[in-house]
């Protein structure tokens, strides 16, 4: 079974790959590995004012593109006294132009701190959302959905992760998301929990494939 990672992103698609080893027979690749240069289409892709919208319309545009089963996600985090914002748009949070990677993680995170400055630590509750969407060409995308609790501290604390991470701060672990070690951020992250729930459907689909090619003496 192949699948097509539809990000550009080396961290997601390094995250993701590791929740996704453990689906035997599964073949993971990437846009880069399947030959598919950016195009600027790419960048009116995610417009839609729901995670759900945003993966489906990027996992239909590069099944589309490549014939290969593909999946998609979007993921954001929204901040309950910010009424959800940043939301959807929280790759483009910070009101700044030009900047892509750890810069504009850094804009963003900047942002985000002087939109909650002078709230209380009971007030600074938030949640990580990932919609991830399996688009297999046959018109029934499926939709896989984790999400995780935190809250938001004043100051970024640790260096691994991305994006918000380091503001993201888990009260079970008392760590943030840029605190802790990749194993653990898969089991407790809004990406780990959405994709681990798409990996025991591949299990499943690989199994039912097994099953049939011994049914009929494969």
């Amino acid at each position: 079974m192949k699948i097509l990672l539809a990000t550009r992103s080396a961290h997601k698609a390094a995250e993701i790959r590791r929740v996704l080893a453990d689906v035997p027979g599964l073949e993971v690749v990437d846009l880069e590995g399947a030959g598919i240069p950016h195009e600027a289409a790419e960048e009116a892709l995610e417009v839609f004012d729901t995670f759900e919208e945003n993966a489906g319309a990027k996992a239909r545009h590069f099944q589309e593109r490549s014939g290969i089963p593909t999946v998609a996600d979007d993921s954001g985090l929204e901040v309950d006294v910010l009424d959800g914002a940043p939301g959807v748009r929280s790759k483009r949070f910070a009101p700044v132009s030009g900047l892509s990677g750890a810069d504009l993680d850094g804009a963003n995170n900047r942002h985000l701190l002087e939109a909650l400055r002078g709230q209380t630590w009971d007030r600074r509750g938030a949640r990580f959302i990932c919609v991830a969407v399996l688009d297999r060409g046959d018109g029934r995308p499926l939709v896989f959905r984790g999400e995780a609790r935190g809250r938001i501290l004043e100051e970024p604390r640790g260096r691994e992760g991305f994006g918000y991470d380091p503001l993201f701060y888990d009260e079970e672990l008392e760590k943030t998301f840029a605190e802790i070690a990749r194993e653990e951020k898969n089991l407790r992250s809004h990406r780990g929990k959405a994709f681990q729930l798409l990996a025991r459907f591949l299990k499943v689909e690989v199994k039912k494939g097994n099953s049939g090619r011994r049914a009929n003496g494969g």
